[in-house]
C-alpha cells in the first residue's frame, strides 16, 4: 500500500474487512479489540443499526446539495443540537482542523471588532494539540509538531503552561483575542485541566477582553461523561468545537458560538463545499439523540471508572499511573518502556490501541462498548504489560 498512499500514518500491516461493537477482524479471519474506535471517531461502536438505518435512508433521499441551499436534515439537526448545549450558532465542517480554523478564524475578527489591529493573539497550552493545518499547528503547544520543514508558520500564537497560576499574571492583555484550551489534552497524553485554574484562567482572559473558546474535538460528543467536557469545568466558553464521534464515523466537524462570539461571522467570513451535507447531518442526529438518551451517559462514566480501577488493581511497577474522565483514559508507562513497543505488541495479540504524549497508551473505545469487550480487552493489556514488566 505504501506504494499507492503516502505513509503519513505509519500504518501497521494490518487490513481490516469487518467489524460489529467494538470487534474487528482483519482479512486472515483473526480477531480485535477496538480501544480507539477509529480514534475517538466509532463513538457507538461498528454497525451500529440505528446509524447504519439512518444512513442507508439519507443516501436514497438526498447525499448533498451545496450550501447555497438548506436541507431538512440539516436544519433539524442543528436546532436540536443548538438547543440541547445552549448556543445559538454554528458552523458545520468535515473535520477537528476545520473546526479548529474556523475558530482561529473567529477569535481574530472578534479581537479586530473588539481592539482592531492590535488584539489578533491566542493562547493555547503547552503540550496542546489542535490539528495538522498550518494554523492549528502553530497553534498545538508542543514543538515536535512544529519542524523548520513546515516553516514559516502563522503568527500571533502564544502558549502558557497548564494548572499553573503563576502562567496566568501576564498571560493576557489588549493584545488577547482568545484563550483556546482543550478541557483534557488527549494527545498531549490524556492530562487533565484543573477546574479551578480553568475557571482562573477563563476569568483573566475575560477581565482582558477575550473571549474562551474550548477544542472538543477529542473530548466532545460524550467522550468524557458530559456531552462537553467544558460542562465540568464551569467555563461556559463562547466557542466550542467538535468533531471525531459527532457523526459517528461520517467526516463532520462544528465550530458553535455564544454570547460576544455569536454575531462575529456573516456571510462570506467562512464557507466549505462539503460542510453540513444532509448526509453527515443524518449520522449526527442518531449520535445525538443516542447520546442524550437516559443513562447513556452515566454508561459511560461507569465504564471509564471500571476500565481504571482494573488497570489500578494489576498494581503492576511499569504502570506509573492512570487517569481520564469516562472513556477517555491514559495509562502513563515507566520511561525505561516505550509506548510504542507497547502498542505494537497488543496488535499482535489482538488488541487495538494508540500512544499520547511521550510515555502514555491511549483507550479512546466506543462509547457502546460492552463489559464483556471491555474484559477481553483488559486482559490482552495485562498480559502484554506484564511481558514488558519481565
Amino acid at each position: 500500500m505504501e506504494k499507492l498512499i503516502v505513509n503519513n500514518y505509519g500504518s501497521f500491516d494490518v487490513t481490516f474487512v469487518k467489524s460489529k461493537g467494538s470487534t474487528m477482524w482483519d482479512s486472515t479471519g483473526k480477531k480485535y479489540i477496538d480501544f480507539i474506535a477509529g480514534i475517538g471517531v466509532n463513538c457507538l461502536g461498528h454497525d451500529y443499526k440505528p446509524l447504519v438505518k439512518a444512513i442507508s435512508k439519507q443516501a436514497k433521499k438526498q447525499i448533498h446539495i451545496s450550501n447555497y441551499y438548506f436541507s431538512d436534515v440539516g436544519a433539524c439537526y442543528a436546532i436540536d443540537l443548538l438547543e440541547s448545549l445552549g448556543f445559538d450558532r454554528g458552523y458545520f465542517g468535515n473535520s477537528g482542523a476545520e473546526a479548529n480554523e474556523a475558530a482561529i478564524k473567529l477569535a481574530r475578527k472578534y479581537g479586530q471588532l473588539n481592539g482592531g489591529d492590535k488584539r489578533k493573539s491566542i493562547v493555547t497550552l503547552e503540550s496542546s494539540f489542535h490539528g495538522r493545518t498550518l494554523a492549528t499547528l502553530t497553534a498545538t503547544g508542543q514543538d515536535r509538531f512544529h519542524p523548520d520543514s513546515f516553516a514559516p508558520y502563522p503568527m500571533g500564537f502564544k502558549t502558557i503552561k497548564a494548572n499553573d497560576f503563576d502562567s496566568l499574571k501576564n498571560a493576557f492583555d489588549d493584545t488577547t483575542a482568545a484563550l483556546f484550551i482543550e478541557c483534557i489534552q488527549g494527545e498531549g497524553g490524556v492530562n487533565l485541566i484543573d477546574k479551578e485554574w480553568a475557571m482562573a484562567a477563563a476569568k483573566a482572559a475575560r477581565d482582558a477582553g477575550a473571549i474562551v473558546m474550548c477544542d472538543e474535538v477529542q473530548t466532545g460528543v460524550g467522550r468524557t461523561g458530559t456531552f462537553l467536557a467544558s460542562d465540568d469545568l464551569e467555563i461556559e466558553p463562547e466557542v466550542v468545537t467538535l468533531a471525531k464521534g459527532i457523526a459517528g464515523g461520517i467526516p463532520m466537524g462544528a465550530c458553535l458560538f455564544r454570547g460576544k462570539a455569536k454575531d462575529v461571522f456573516v456571510a462570506g467570513d467562512h464557507q466549505s463545499t462539503f460542510a453540513g451535507n444532509p448526509l453527515a447531518c443524518a449520522a449526527a442526529q442518531v449520535v445525538l439523540d443516542t447520546v442524550n438518551k437516559d443513562d447513556f451517559l452515566k454508561d459511560v462514566v461507569n465504564k471509564g471508572d471500571y476500565i481504571r480501577s482494573i488497570i489500578k488493581s494489576w498494581d503492576l511497577p511499569i504502570v506509573k499511573d492512570v487517569r481520564g474522565k469516562g472513556l477517555m483514559i491514559g495509562t502513563q508507562i515507566d520511561a525505561k518502556v516505550k509506548p510504542f513497543d507497547i502498542e505494537v505488541k497488543c496488535l499482535e495479540k489482538g488488541l487495538c490501541t494508540t500512544v499520547a504524549g511521550s510515555d502514555v497508551i491511549r483507550f479512546l473505545p466506543p462509547l457502546t462498548i460492552s463489559y464483556n469487550e471491555i474484559d477481553e480487552g483488559l486482559k490482552i493489556f495485562k498480559e502484554v504489560l506484564e511481558e514488558f514488566s519481565k
